[in-house]
Formats: C-alpha cells, sequence, structure tokens
C-alpha cells in the first residue's frame, strides 16, 4: 500500500530511510577510499589509513544523518537558506566532535592535533557544501514532482464529482411527484454522499467505499425497483486496505445506468472483492445489452468513458503499472475489474 500522496514540502529527503541510510553508508566508505589514494598512491596503499578514515567518515555522515532527520518537519517551516545554513553548520559541528575523540583514540598521547582537525573540517565542509546542495535540489525536484501529480489528481477528482452529483439529482427529481416519501429519503441518503464526494481528494478505507457504493445502489434501487438485483461479496474487504476515494461508485453507476436501465426487466449487479497474492482484486459484472457494438471498448463509447479513464489515470498516478483496470465481455456479462497492490 503506497503511502498517502500528500505530504509537506520536506527541505531535504528522509535520511533515515533504510535505503538513504545504505546509500550514505557507501558513499562514505567511497570518500575514504578516495582520501587514501589521494594520501598514499596505489603502490603504497595503506590499509589501516582506511580503517581509520572510514570509521571517522562513517560516524560523521551516520551522526549527521540521525541529527538531520528529526529536525525535517522544522527545516520544512523555516526560509531555504536558514534550513541551508542550520543543516551546514550542524554537519561541521559533527565532524569537529568526531574528529576530536577519534584523534583522541587513535593517538591519546599527542593531544589535540590542531592540523589534522583543521584538515578534516576544510574537506567535510566541501563535501557537506556539495552533498546538501545536490540533497536539497533533490527533494525540490521530488516536491515539485508531487505538487503536479496531487493536482493531477485533484482535476481527475473534480471531473468525477460533477458526473456523480448530477445523476443522483436525476434520480430525485423522477420521484418527486411518483413517491415523494421516497424522493426524501433519497435526498437524505444523498447527503452522505455529498459528504463523501466533496472531501478532499486521496486514500480511503476500502470499507468506507464499499459503503459509499451500498448507499447510492440503495438510492438507485428506489428508483429501479425490482429491476435492480444485488450480489455483494465483499467478506475479504478490510479497513486497512486504503484505496483511491470515489474508485468504485463510477463503475457501479456505470453498471446500473448501461447495464440495468435499458433493460425492461433489469438485472443482476455483481461486486466481488477478493485478494490474489499481494494484489487486490475487485470485479464489478452486469447485464451487457445489445447494442450492436462488438467490444467493451466500443460500448464505453455509449457510456460513461470519461469517468473510467479518469479511474485508469488515477490508479496510475497512485500506484503505477500495479495496479490497472480492464474491461471484458464474459458470457453475456460486462466485467469491470480493477487490480490494486496490498502490502
Amino acid at each position: 500500500m503506497p503511502d498517502q500522496i500528500r505530504s509537506s514540502q520536506a527541505f531535504l529527503p528522509n535520511l533515515c530511510s533504510l535505503q538513504a541510510v545504505f546509500l550514505l553508508v557507501l558513499l562514505g566508505e567511497l570518500l575514504a577510499v578516495v582520501l587514501t589514494l589521494a594520501d598514499t598512491g596505489l603502490a603504497l596503499f595503506q590499509w589501516e589509513r582506511l580503517g581509520i578514515l572510514s570509521f571517522l567518515i562513517q560516524w560523521i555522515v551516520l551522526a549527521s544523518a540521525a541529527l538531520l532527520c528529526p529536525l525535517r518537519p522544522w527545516l520544512s517551516q523555516i526560509q531555504a537558506w536558514q534550513a541551508g545554513a542550520i543543516c551546514y553548520l550542524l554537519v561541521l559541528l559533527v565532524t569537529v566532535v568526531c574528529s576530536v575523540v577519534g584523534l583522541w583514540m587513535v593517538y591519546p598521547d599527542q593531544g589535540i592535533q590542531w592540523a589534522s582537525l583543521l584538515n578534516s573540517v576544510l574537506i567535510s565542509a566541501i563535501i557537506a557544501g556539495i552533498a546538501l546542495r545536490y540533497l536539497y535540489l533533490q527533494q525540490q525536484l521530488s516536491n515539485q514532482k508531487q505538487a503536479e501529480l496531487e493536482a493531477r489528481i485533484d482535476a481527475l477528482q473534480s471531473r468525477i464529482r460533477p458526473h456523480f452529483l448530477f445523476n443522483s439529482m436525476n434520480s430525485i427529481a423522477s420521484l418527486i411527484e411518483i413517491d415523494p416519501g421516497k424522493a426524501e429519503k433519497m435526498i437524505v441518503d444523498l447527503s452522505s454522499l455529498f459528504r463523501a464526494s466533496l472531501a478532499e481528494p486521496g486514500l480511503v478505507p476500502l470499507t468506507e467505499e464499499l459503503a459509499l457504493c451500498r448507499r447510492y445502489v440503495e438510492i438507485e434501487q428506489i428508483r429501479l425497483g425490482q429491476r435492480l438485483q444485488l450480489e455483494w461479496h465483499d467478506e475479504q474487504a478490510s479497513a486497512e486496505i486504503a484505496i483511491p476515494s470515489l474508485l468504485l461508485q463510477p463503475i457501479v453507476e456505470n453498471a446500473i445506468y448501461h447495464g440495468i436501465q435499458p433493460l425492461p426487466q433489469g438485472g443482476l449487479v455483481r461486486l466481488d472483492v477478493s485478494r490474489q497474492g499481494r494484489q487486490l482484486k475487485i470485479e464489478v459484472s452486469n447485464p451487457l445489452p445489445d447494442t450492436g457494438t462488438e467490444t467493451p471498448e466500443a460500448s464505453l463509447a455509449q457510456g460513461n468513458r470519461l469517468a473510467l479513464e479518469n479511474i485508469r489515470h488515477r490508479l496510475q498516478a497512485y500506484y503505477g503499472r500495479e495496479a490497472g483496470l480492464t474491461l471484458a465481455q464474459q458470457g453475456g456479462l460486462y466485467v469491470t475489474t480493477i487490480h490494486i497492490p496490498i502490502g
């Protein structure tokens, strides 16, 4: 399951993640090798000196990362130049402390070696400046991509909401003169749907999304009566699984408007939720009216193509290629299937 997409505009990447720590250790070790080669050359390569430099550099790198991690939320709230200066000075301070302790441990009888200490600080100043600048630019690029992704999801979500609300209001309008009591009940049910559709787009528990679909189906059952039959299999639904909001409702809506409504006798809408390894499978099926088209893609030209395309784009935005939406005809049924990766 992916993390929630919305996030604060961090100043630096998370240096305490497993991947970041591995890269920091690797880069620190490469720096120790380079400094050893620059000092002794390959012919007189000294493994003892490499060990001492590795010990010192790894302590500086890991201690700096450990101190910068808890500061990330605070650094994102101040100006960039202030955050940069604080990070830079913090790394230099860690370098001084680790160098003094390291020199004392290696040469306990020689006191503070100011020349070696100054040399360590100068090297750290150069490397830290380059590294912090790179990390800052990398994070700004990540922030920009995140903002573009959030804007894209907002745009896709905003295009689904009017269609959903418009069709719901049409259902109520059709019942006002025929059965005011049912129309009143639909208005009450629709208020909870409004609340969900107007909420900020993001990930919601699967059980919550299924409950939203049930409310919508209840509204349509009042309008269509016995023509709309529902078979619901969601025993494997879990509140721990999160999916994009308003992901299933447009699919259920399509099944009713383009599968049940055109048929005088009505039909059955079936929803199945199942787990297949590390994948969540959600399948919605409905009767396939004879529209003269040969493929589900062709029939979409008469249906809600926009909603399904938006669902595809949102799945790609949240999960990449690991998720998908497929359409198929199976024995006179129109089947829409969603695959979502789960942890």
